[in-house]
């Protein structure tokens, strides 16, 4: 199915090519960091940021939009992004999908329709290009884990009321996915627990999970893969995510959303097991008098994997918020970002203590160098209890910090 789907977007793209507006934009993100950590989360440590522990200079984005629309109202994307530093570098594809967008009838109604791999639309930081957060340099512990571990195939049909054909100074939109590949989500939050980052899981890309215990012989998890795949269809269950939004003209939104990976959590393939993934989202962006704008969101949920025999190993409460407040003065922009995340264990496996709790700041600032070019500091506080740590002889009560200073260009 996803090889069909993506010849037949680049078959559509080329052929079309001539007839259509072709659009390309992208980002280049390139960083210096100062960081007292672990090793990173994307190591298969328990640091809690993508950057290292010391110095380091990396290629932290190179992403790239490629955009075919037609006058018929379609539109074929394609998304690709790069990272690179001392310890790995790699690139590929984080979004495909075909898009149509009608007209609206007489009674102010606009249905629009997306088909292919795609993020559902739940973060309200990363709206810039390639899904690059727009006022921070990281994203959210929410919006690290949706790029971590969230993507699906599959397709999602809206519908909005738009409010200038009713005297109204709102629009609404509701909107349904269904959805294949996302069966393993939620193994990276249970065993590293939240981040802060700004890097993408690539489409086929796996992740490595940390050491413990429970992943010893002897133990219920030693047949896990070393690596965890979170998109994956292993029982051919669809699943499905619901949103509402209501967009305020010229002030804001509020958004509300549930998303549940339907995946049976004691099936297992190469040592790749289904988590029953759900949660609820809220969210809301408002623009607030003398340039100041707030952004705050909330997801709550819980994941559930079983052994084959339907035995709980890994029953998890997950909950995480944060409240951003950013102001801009001609080129200067600041921002500051402050969150509160949880795990709760409910299962009783020996070797794999999933409980966390932490709290952090994300103090930025941004200047526009020129239009295209971004120059932005920008520093980092988690302070974390994590039962898990003592499985590497770590401290289960951490605190971590970094510096990170930044060259970002869009184009």
């Amino acid at each position: 199915m996803l090889k069909i789907f993506l010849v037949t977007l680049l078959m559509l793209s080329i052929s079309a090519v001539n007839s259509a507006e072709v659009k390309w934009h992208g980002v280049l993100d390139i960083r210096a960091t100062q960081a007292n950590t672990l090793e990173s989360y994307i190591d298969g440590g328990y640091g809690k940021f993508n950057s290292h522990d010391g110095a380091n200079i990396s290629l932290a984005q190179a992403g790239g939009e490629f955009i075919v629309e037609w006058d018929t109202g379609i539109s074929a994307h394609i998304v690709a992004n790069a990272y690179s530093d001392k310890n790995d570098s790699t690139v590929g594809l984080t979004e495909a999908f075909l898009k149509y967008r009608a007209l609206p009838n007489d009674a102010g109604y606009r249905w629009q329709t997306k088909m292919g791999i795609f993020y559902p639309e739940i973060s309200l930081e990363n709206n810039a290009f390639a899904w690059a957060s727009r006022n921070t340099l990281n994203s959210s512990a929410i919006n690290t884990w949706l790029g971590e571990e969230i993507r699906v195939l599959g397709g999602e049909v809206a519908l909005t009321r738009l409010g200038k054909f009713n005297d109204n100074g709102f629009d609404i939109t509701v909107a349904a996915t269904a959805f294949v590949n996302n069966d393993p989500a939620g193994a990276l939050l249970s065993w590293h627990g939240w981040t802060i980052g700004n890097r993408q899981t690539l489409w086929t890309e796996s992740k490595a999970i940390p050491d413990f215990r429970a992943r010893m012989p002897g133990y219920d998890l030693n047949e896990q893969a070393e690596k965890s795949d979170p998109f994956l269809e292993l029982d051919d269950n669809w699943g499905f995510h619901l949103r509402s939004k209501i967009k305020v003209h010229n002030k804001g939104q509020i958004t509300v959303g549930y998303y549940d990976n339907k995946a049976t959590p004691y099936m297992v393939e190469n040592g790749q097991y289904g988590w029953r993934t759900r949660f609820y989202h809220l969210g809301a962006s408002w623009r607030l008098p003398e340039a100041f704008e707030l952004t705050a969101q909330y997801l709550s949920g819980d994941t559930l994997m079983q052994s084959p025999a339907r035995v709980d190993v890994v029953n998890n409460d997950f909950k995480s918020g944060f409240v951003a407040l950013s102001k801009r003065i001609k080129k200067h922009r600041m921002t500051i970002r402050l969150e509160e995340f949880s795990i709760t264990d409910n299962d009783l496996t020996v070797g794999d203590n999933n409980n966390e709790y932490g709290k952090s700041a994300t103090l930025n600032y941004t200047y526009r160098f020129s239009k295209p070019l971004f120059l932005s500091v920008e520093y980092n506080w988690i302070d974390s209890n994590r039962a898990a740590r003592m499985y590497t002889n770590q401290a289960i009560d951490l605190t971590e910090r970094q510096w990170q200073l930044a060259a970002r260009y869009f184009f």
